[in-house]
């Protein structure tokens, strides 16, 4: 029998979390200062602690701005940061977004652009396009929110919407040398989503942008309609001679969280198994694949012999139909309990390896095979919580949120299931 899975479940986490912080991380991919200035922009989560750790191992002077989420700020010396709303962006983000875009003009060849770029800068780096405004961005955020959009979908809007997403940053900068540092928080870790891509050409298109506010029936603005129909709508395409200074590196996934929660699984004695580290899909309905899985695995050793640990990674949605708070990793644990209807030998924690669930102040939470009778011996009703959205609520009541505040990373959502060893098979 496993000794205390709830503690090496929260082990997971941490170890995940420790492989994506930027003092780790970053440093290895710093490029050489150049013969002109080094100008340090960016925007996510984690810019703050990566600015702090270009400032503790850059070599030569520096200055810049960088704009992270409230409550993600650390200490810098020579490199400035800003506070704004995430996820649905608001004054400071823009007008932190304008000053980022008004510093990178006017460089020379000789300059340099030191981009931090990682998951949440799209809401950060709030600049409406000409002709929009801040209020027309926040209704369509607040919606694209609530519609089950994935975030490629959303981020292909949000750039078609900007004045500074979907390679358009970069583009100001030229002909400055610009290095772009990324943090990935999207599944399949395409550059071009990352924030929607401040530094990245972007293949999609406007009308790609129209089709996804029509699909999710999400009412569009006359203005938004006005600007998606105009040709200046359309973001840095492939093979822009302004992008071609431009070098994007990805210094930390998903798939590298996964893989160190795996090396702490094997150290102690559990077999891990990585499922994907790009999941998709309804928070609920992912929760059901993993609960099958997790029942053939305790009864049958397939497609891992217990004692033995699911990971996975990606990002899941959460359409809103209800009125609860909650947040796309306790709905997947929701719904996971209630498809193991208290199992034994299964034990599962979900979060977002940032340290915010949605827009709550936990990461996520951590469940036993107890947690569903626990739910419902304090007067709570599961099912019709999950229905409401409601499933924050019901961990807090039943103390199994897991709170880290933030964690100054984001790899995105982190889950992990471990399986004991079935007694009957012994």
């Amino acid at each position: 029998m496993i000794k205390d899975p709830r503690s090496l479940l929260r082990g997971l986490f941490d170890a995940a979390v420790d492989a994506a912080l930027p003092a780790k991380c970053l440093p290895a991919h710093l490029p050489p200062p150049p013969r002109g200035r080094t100008l340090v922009i960016g925007a996510g989560k984690a810019s703050g602690a990566m600015a702090k750790a270009v400032e503790d191992h850059w070599k030569g002077p520096l200055e810049g701005l960088v704009v992270t989420r409230y409550g993600h700020a650390v200490p810098c010396k020579k490199i400035e940061i800003v506070e704004a709303a995430h996820p649905v962006p608001d004054a400071a983000g823009l007008a932190a977004a304008e000053r980022i875009l008004e510093r990178v003009k006017g460089l020379s060849a000789d300059d340099l652009v030191l981009c931090l770029i990682s998951g949440g800068g799209s809401a950060l780096l709030a600049l409406p396009a000409e002709g929009l405004t801040l209020e027309d961005k926040q209704a369509i955020n607040k919606a694209l929110l609530r519609s089950g959009a994935t975030i490629q979908e959303m981020n292909c809007v949000r750039k078609h919407l900007s004045a500074i997403k979907g390679g358009r940053l970069a583009a100001a900068a030229a002909p400055a040398k610009v290095v772009a540092l990324l943090i990935s928080d999207v599944p399949g870790d395409d550059p071009s989503v990352i924030a929607s891509g401040p530094t990245v050409a972007d293949p999609t298109t406007s009308a790609d942008a129209l089709a996804i506010l029509e699909k999710y029936k999400i009412p569009i603005p006359d203005a938004v309609r006005a600007h998606l129909a105009k040709p200046q709508s359309e973001t840095i395409k492939p093979g822009d001679p302004r992008l071609a200074g431009v070098e994007n590196i990805t210094i930390a996934t998903p798939q590298m969280s996964l893989e160190a929660a795996a090396q702490l699984a094997r150290d102690y004695g559990l077999t891990p198994l990585i499922l994907a580290n790009d999941i998709e899909g309804e928070a609920r309905d992912v929760a059901l694949v993993h609960a099958a899985i997790a029942r053939q695995a305790y009864h049958f050793g397939q497609p891992a012999i217990p004692p033995c640990v699911l990971l996975s990674g990606g990002e899941t949605t959460v359409t809103l139909r209800g009125s609860g708070r909650g947040g796309r990793n306790v709905e997947f644990l929701l719904a996971l309990i209630i498809a193991l209807d208290g199992h034994p030998g299964i034990y599962a924690l979900a979060g977002d390896t940032d340290g915010v669930d949605g827009s709550e102040h936990n990461a996520g939470a951590v469940t036993d095979p107890s947690s569903l009778a626990r739910a419902e011996k304090a007067s709570l009703l599961p099912k019709a919580m999950l229905a409401d959205n409601d499933c924050y609520a019901l961990f807090e009541a039943i103390g199994d949120l897991v709170i880290t505040g933030p964690t100054l990373t984001n790899v995105n959502d982190f889950r992990a299931i471990i399986i004991d060893k079935n007694p009957a098979s012994s």
